[in-house]
């Protein structure tokens, strides 16, 4: 068989070295400078380019809070409290706060009831989780005011609840489930009860099985493994998902509009009421200031909680 030669490459062709600016050979002043270009000085520049839209956008946002909380305290052009001295002294404003204080403490309570034994549940599931995951987030494709009309229509007087219950002889007139803090609680536990199913699940994940195999080994039955080790490891997601949903529930505006009425308003349903109907801004940045208020009460103490709580864990782990 005829062996193939194999044919000089071009000395031409060949690689001389970095070419400069005049096309010849590079000299080691230029290579130099160009590596010095080149060095950790361009990239932290280059960084810093790439975070400009991010923090323009969290500037402008920034000065919009601040301008939004300045107006609530001024009254005719000079610094006031008239406004809070004006909501706490009428005893319908001060039922709407607290009133959406414990709405949203109930929907957080009742989320964290039902939620945690679905995310247990897809956590112990020995199958694909995918096809469960679709089925907790297939809520979300649908609008918030369908799936609220469509509550409208099961907690109505003629709704399929009481039309049930009534058929069945257990009343005889309907149970009054709407345009109540009963209806409203109702709505939004469907509503945010994938957010807190996804926070509880996410931390599952992440516990080591041998743990569990370890306490059994160690004669500890199954109850004794759930609350001794699986619930402490867990309480991280359960504090995530209440602050998610309380946070939610306490700005929730369109279910509290369809489903609690005007006699059970809530501080969502009247800042939309200050804003669009009569156009008075100033009250509607002093009822979200409130609101921001009302949220840090409960958001700060549990963040305090989850890292006493980290902090203990990591210390009896090591």
């Amino acid at each position: 068989m005829a062996v193939r030669e194999r044919k000089a490459f071009p000395a031409s062709l060949k690689w001389i070295g970095p070419v400069g600016s005049g096309g010849g050979r590079m000299s080691s002043t230029d290579l130099a400078f160009r590596q010095k270009m080149r060095g950790p000085g361009r990239e932290v520049w280059g960084r810093l380019l790439l975070l400009a839209p991010a923090v323009l956008l969290l500037g402008l946002f920034g000065v919009s809070v601040v301008q939004l909380i300045a107006s609530s305290f001024v009254d005719e052009g000079r610094l006031s409290l008239a406004l809070y001295t004006d909501f706490f002294s009428r005893a319908d404003y001060r039922d709407i706060l607290f009133r959406t204080i414990r709405a949203s403490l109930l929907v957080a309570a009742l989320c964290v009831v039902i939620g945690y034994p679905i995310a247990y549940a897809m956590w112990r599931y020995k199958g694909n989780r995918s096809h469960l995951m679709i089925l907790i987030i297939l809520p979300w494709l649908v609008s918030i005011v369908v799936r609220t009309y469509g509550w409208m229509v099961i907690l109505g007087p003629k709704g399929l609840i009481n039309e049930f219950l009534a058929w069945a002889g257990l009343i005889e007139r309907p149970v009054r489930m709407m345009f109540n803090t009963t209806g409203v609680v109702i709505g939004l536990v469907h509503i945010l009860i994938p957010f807190m199913i996804i926070s509880i699940l996410s931390v599952m994940l992440h516990l080591d099985r041998r743990l569990e195999e370890a306490s059994a080994s160690l004669g500890a039955r199954s109850y004794h493994t759930f609350f001794r080790v699986t619930l402490p490891l867990t309480v991280p997601g359960i504090i995530t998902g209440t602050m998610l949903v309380y946070l939610m529930s306490t700005g929730a505006i369109v279910t509290p509009i369809l489903l609690g009425g005007v006699r059970d308003r809530m501080m969502g349903t009247q800042m939309y009421q200050e804003v669009i109907q009569t156009f008075n801004f100033p009250k509607a940045s002093m009822l979200a200031f409130l609101l921001l208020l009302a949220g840090l009460a409960v958001v700060l103490p549990l963040q305090a909680l989850e890292r006493k709580l980290s902090r203990f864990m990591d210390q009896k782990g090591s």
